[in-house]
């Protein structure tokens, strides 16, 4: 018997959402989001882009590497112009008071969020790295930055915004969670008593 073709999921999900997105340093922008189906097809391809990158990933103090972050938002801000770009007017229809769409909010996200910061610690991150001596490593140059906890500080106030937009998304797309997703548990050792199932009793005088 052959197998059976899986049919393709069409868009769907809920008919209205209240999304609201805080803007760092700004303020918040917040509306009514009633999506058509070509919104839940971009909203799907952005999410996609968002839970993908280190952009949703938290920044440790020790840990990470800020030019890596600074490169993932750039090319997201690229990919974002990208979708809007293909599906076009359908998701940024006209809009009566109080709503938002698609459109206005990945706009404001490349306009609010994500320009102010990389128009302002792009080309002060690439002015100290051009200065990096011959055979010093990258990392612990980066590091020793007088600027880089207060960059931290500012890809964690836009990482926030950008995971509040994730959730945004993920909840008009209707597909579950990509960002919170549960930990591999590590592999059992041969022979354990898990593996053998519980071992018979052993008889008196045995």
């Amino acid at each position: 018997m052959g197998h059976r073709q899986r049919r393709r999921r069409r868009p769907g999900g809920p008919a209205q959402i209240t999304a609201k997105l805080t803007i760092p340093f700004v303020g918040e922008i917040s509306g009514t989001w009633e999506p058509a189906d070509a919104e839940r097809s971009a909203a799907w391809e952005l999410y996609l882009e968002l839970v993908t990158r280190v952009s949703v990933e938290e920044l440790d103090p020790d840990e990470g590497f800020l030019r890596e972050a600074l490169s993932s938002l750039y090319t997201f801000f690229n990919t974002t112009r990208e979708i809007l770009r293909r599906y076009g007017p359908d998701v940024a229809p006209p809009l009566a008071p109080g709503h938002v769409s698609f459109g206005v909010l990945a706009v404001t996200v490349l306009n609010r969020v994500l320009r102010p910061l990389l128009a302002q610690w792009h080309p002060r991150l690439s002015a100290y790295e051009s200065q990096r001596p011959a055979g010093r490593d990258p990392v612990a140059y980066e590091r020793d930055w007088e600027h880089a906890a207060a960059l931290r500080r500012e890809i964690a106030a836009v990482r926030e915004t950008l995971v509040s937009l994730a959730r945004t998304l993920q909840e008009v797309a209707n597909v579950s969670d990509l960002i919170d997703l549960p930990a591999p548990r590590a592999p059992r050792s041969p022979g354990t008593s898990a593996d053998r199932g519980t071992p018979p009793r052993r008889s008196e005088g045995s």
